[in-house]
């Protein structure tokens, strides 16, 4: 029985000390590397029109105090099926700490009033968050969200994509760590 006591004492106390680690926010050099990988795209007429195959190319990378975060991202979709249109998008941000810990901004974010994006990063556990907010001409709002979680392997991708708070597109995908 005492046994049985000390082995259940011993339990709950691995359970005590390891849960609340696992679930503190991992740092950021945890991110670093280089990362490719492939996804799918859908957005409220991809019912009637399909989906999108991507390509990804990631690199986070340090920065002085804080990281850089470099992507690509290949599009291929319409004409013939052996030889789609291709449509490369690649973006570059670098992120700095701020006061509070685990979210960084970018120096050189603009005024979202001007048309470019103000643009943040938290990493919340092991996922690395980058929001992108812009708003148009007309006063409407554009939010792009990037969540890449880590996994043993590389990381998972989420891009979410809202116009004034509705959808316009998701994209789900999965990376490989090639390089550190």
């Amino acid at each position: 029985m005492k046994s049985a006591l000390r082995l259940i004492a011993a339990l709950a106390l691995t359970v005590l000390v390891v849960l609340p680690a696992a679930a503190r926010d991992l740092k950021i050099n945890a991110f670093y590397g280089l990362f490719k990988g492939t996804g799918v795209s859908e957005n409220r007429d991809s019912i009637y029109f399909g989906v999108t195959v991507r390509d990804f190319d990631v690199a986070i990378r340090p920065d002085g105090q804080g990281f850089t975060v470099e992507w690509t991202t290949v599009i291929r979709r319409g004409g013939d099926p052996n030889k789609p249109k291709v449509k490369r998008k690649g973006q570059k941000f670098t992120f700095q700490p701020t006061a509070q810990g685990g979210i960084y901004r970018s120096p050189a974010s603009a005024d979202p009033m001007s048309g470019s994006p103000y643009a943040w990063a938290r990493i919340s556990g092991n996922t690395l968050h980058v929001y992108l907010f812009t708003i148009t001409a007309s006063g409407a709002y554009s939010m792009q969200a990037y969540a890449r979680t880590l996994t043993p392997l590389g990381m998972d991708f989420i891009f979410t994509r809202l116009r004034d708070g509705e959808p316009v597109r998701s994209v789900k995908g999965k990376l490989i760590k090639y390089s550190k």
